[in-house]
């Protein structure tokens, strides 16, 4: 099999180390790679921001592995699907057949098996992160053995959000239901008292709400995402829907987003904040995201918005948005009640952000905020594993799927304290 060069993150934030990437075509490759191979990671769409699916051994990515998305069940609703896919392929596969996901997280640029690995989400206090719609995993383990875990089975709920830890995931199955249409409405000129008096009502206005914010003395932005079977799309008090459309980062070309001017449109057209087949966000970025119980949110804006003076000059744009509670292990929303995320895109200044980000997990991380692992965090393994109430049954899973740690990389050893 030929290699190709590792190459970087997508936003340039990390320069891959591993000796090469490998592009199987069948499971039965992906399973000699692992027999072959002493050390190797699992490569989605490269949106992490850190050394995450890096390796000292092989890259292995599931773009090219044979076959389609083909619907399952009774009633096609789940579907199965090579895990190396997009989610925005995927939406519009599904999309021309009826079908629909719950929920999308912001860029449908992203793999499906990387976004529900790292714990991505998108936003609505009942709608939970990408992995809650997981019905199924297939992955090669330690061993070279294709394994197949499903929902209810004892390890299915530390198995989904992995990290890529205990093996190569080949296909996933999400659960569907059918196709429906959103509304999306940008609201403007909410003031920063009345939003902190009532963020929590704000948050729960509709099917999915995220608000920006630039700076701390600015007016935030309300994105609201309803349902068109809800009814009415709901006003924001005290603020005015946008006249025009918008791009949360200034100076950014506003048509890259979703339709946001109130006409209905389909769900995958709606979700994301950025249109497919467009560069999402501004690219050339950081981000940072921390998830904590949404009854504390106007506590952790608060505190970060003491901190505006020291992030301002390296932030291009805030959002906060909430995820439903969920019963996966290494979830940043593990619980019973739904969690905030406060979400940070930072300039592309590795030095100055990881410099900041200390002073701002000394205010979340005691509110309890969990990190966003697919993002920067500066949190080593003895402050993580007290929020994790199952971090080492966790640890113990990835010692009997991947006895030999092949898996295993720096980033791993460094913030789970899985060694060799």
């Amino acid at each position: 099999m030929t290699l190709l060069p590792p190459g970087t993150t997508w936003s340039g934030s990390h320069d891959f180390g591993a000796r090469g990437l490998a592009r199987p075509t069948t499971v039965d490759e992906v399973r000699a790679l692992v027999g072959a191979e002493p050390r190797l990671r699992a490569l989605g769409s490269r949106h992490s921001f850190t050394d995450l699916a890096d390796t000292a051994g092989l890259l292995v990515s599931l773009e090219a592995l044979d076959g389609g998305p083909e619907l399952v069940g009774e009633t096609g609703d789940r579907v199965r699907l090579p895990a190396g896919m997009r989610y925005g392929e995927l939406a519009v596969w599904l999309h021309e057949r009826g079908r629909a996901l719950a929920n999308l997280a912001s860029l449908p640029h992203i793999s499906v098996a990387g976004a529900v690995a790292t714990g991505t989400h998108g936003s609505g206090t009942a709608n939970g992160s990408l992995a809650t719609s997981v019905t199924a995993v297939e992955l090669v383990d330690g061993r070279g053995e294709l394994v197949r875990l499903e929902a209810g089975d004892p390890d299915f709920a530390g198995a989904v959000v992995a990290l890529g830890a205990l093996g190569i995931v080949t296909h996933l199955e999400l659960s569907t239901e059918a196709a429906y249409d959103v509304v999306q409405v940008v609201h403007e000129g909410l003031a920063w008292p009345a939003l902190l008096e009532r963020v929590e009502e704000v948050l729960g206005l509709a099917y999915s709400v995220s608000i920006f914010t630039r700076r701390t003395e600015e007016s935030p932005t309300v994105w609201v995402k309803s349902r068109a079977d809800a009814g009415a799309a709901p006003r924001v008090p005290g603020a005015t829907a946008a006249t025009a459309q918008c791009h949360m980062i200034a100076g950014i070309d506003p048509t890259l987003t979703t339709p946001q001017l109130g006409e209905p449109g389909p769900w995958h057209e709606r979700l994301p904040h950025f249109r497919l087949g467009f560069q999402p966000s501004r690219g050339a970025e950081l981000q940072s995201e921390y998830l904590l119980p949404l009854d504390r949110a106007r506590e952790a804006l608060t505190a970060v918005r003491d901190l505006g003076p020291e992030i301002a000059d390296r932030l291009l744009v805030a959002e906060v948005r909430t995820v439903a509670g969920d019963d996966l292990w290494l979830s940043g929303s593990y619980g019973p009640g739904p969690s905030v995320a406060l979400h940070f895109t930072w300039h592309l200044d590795p030095t100055g952000v990881r410099g900041l980000l200390p002073r701002l997990e000394e205010r979340l991380l005691p509110l309890g905020a969990r990190p966003h692992w697919g993002k920067l965090f500066a949190a080593g393994p003895s402050v993580l594993a007290p929020l994790y109430p199952r971090w080492d049954d966790f640890r113990a899973l990835v010692s009997r799927f991947d006895p030999e740690r092949r898996f295993t990389n720096d980033w791993l050893a460094r913030t789970l304290d899985l060694g060799e």
